[in-house]
């Protein structure tokens, strides 16, 4: 038992430190404060000229003598320094053990990026692609489970039409209003949706971000090819559904009527499937079809927290000090009641 005493407090001092150090300059503060308070003392002898001498004794603080004995009394300077010390050493949290406790992680988080450029409107899928879309969406929340959904619709611009949220029957009460035509400018930029979505990402705190696009293809490739690639390399992975058929359909103008071309031919716009295949690689994740979504949907949900909680890291844990300053506190109580009932306070 002897030999492991020197280890013990070998291990002890290595450990030892205060977990708010800055308490620590208030000691030479309160210390001059009790020296000055106790050279008060020194005025009685002035006091003495006003009151009398037989009242004096009862009226200072730090009495010569005992009232009504020949033998020296207490005195209260030294235990106000001990108590305003020991208060001091609670508040700067001494410390030389630690607690480890699980570690955790934020639940997946999701952002659904949709496609409302005017091709959106075509009716080769019934009963339209936008529709379409908006049933696939319907299928991603119903996977989530506890996952955080966010969702930016683009066109010309992108526009944030849910930020990252469990309350998944939120963003499902604003699907039903989600068309080309809600949109204030025509166009067919992703790439600006897909910065948007890195936002929304990066404040989740969470480890597990994905971006699903759902569109029948974009105008500017090389962008938004480049930033899926560095979203790849910051841990975010981006998968592709397909919204479309290869046949086509014409496009429709505002007004209903069909989109012609230079010959007088109606405009016949058609799933860009390559192209949002490149995506999907570049991004680290999946291309699938609108039509057979299931690899996709079940891939997401593999990666979804159970209900209502967090998810543990298997055999990770986090180490925090313990604090002992609490350990102090009721020897400052004790000192506290001892001023006080001697009439120190």
């Amino acid at each position: 038992m002897m030999a492991t005493v020197p280890t013990f407090l070998q291990s002890f001092l290595q450990a030892f430190h205060f977990l708010r150090p800055w308490w620590l300059l208030a000691l030479p503060v309160l210390w001059a404060l009790v020296v000055w308070l106790a050279r008060q003392r020194n005025l009685h002898s002035n006091a003495a000229q006003f009151i009398d001498a037989d009242l004096l004794p009862a009226l200072r603080l730090d009495t010569t003598h005992a009232a009504g004995s020949g033998t020296r009394g207490l005195s209260p300077w030294p235990w106000l320094a001990l108590a305003w010390t020991l208060a001091v050493l609670a508040l700067a949290g001494p410390s030389w053990q630690q607690d480890k406790t699980a570690a955790y992680r934020a639940p997946a988080a999701w952002v659904v990026v949709l496609d409302l450029s005017p091709s959106m409107a075509s009716t080769d899928l019934a009963p339209s692609r936008v529709a379409r879309a908006r049933f696939l969406v319907d299928d991603i929340l119903s996977t989530a489970r506890d996952a955080r959904v966010g969702m930016v619709a683009f066109s010309d611009e992108p526009y944030t039409v849910a930020p990252l949220t469990q309350d998944v029957a939120t963003v499902r009460s604003l699907m039903p209003v989600l068309a080309p035509d809600l949109m204030p400018s025509a166009g067919d930029h992703l790439a600006p949706a897909l910065e948007q979505a890195q936002k929304l990402l990066n404040a989740s705190g969470s480890r597990d971000k994905r971006i699903v696009v759902l569109s029948d293809g974009f105008d500017d490739p090389a962008a938004a090819l480049r930033i899926a690639a560095a979203l790849k390399q910051q841990g975010i992975a981006l998968s592709a559904v397909g919204v479309g058929t290869a046949g086509g359909a014409p496009m429709r103008n505002a007004d209903g009527s069909f989109t012609k071309d230079d010959k007088g031919q109606p405009q016949m716009t058609r799933l860009n499937a390559d192209l949002l295949q490149q995506l999907a690689s570049a991004g680290g994740g999946r291309f699938v079809d609108s039509a057979q979504p299931t690899a996709l949907l079940a891939n997401l949900q593999s990666t979804s927290a159970r209900p209502g909680e967090a998810v543990a890291e298997q055999d990770q844990s986090v180490a925090h000090w313990q604090d002992a300053g609490i350990y102090i506190l009721p020897l400052v109580l004790l000192l506290a009641a001892l001023l006080a009932r001697r009439r120190w306070l």
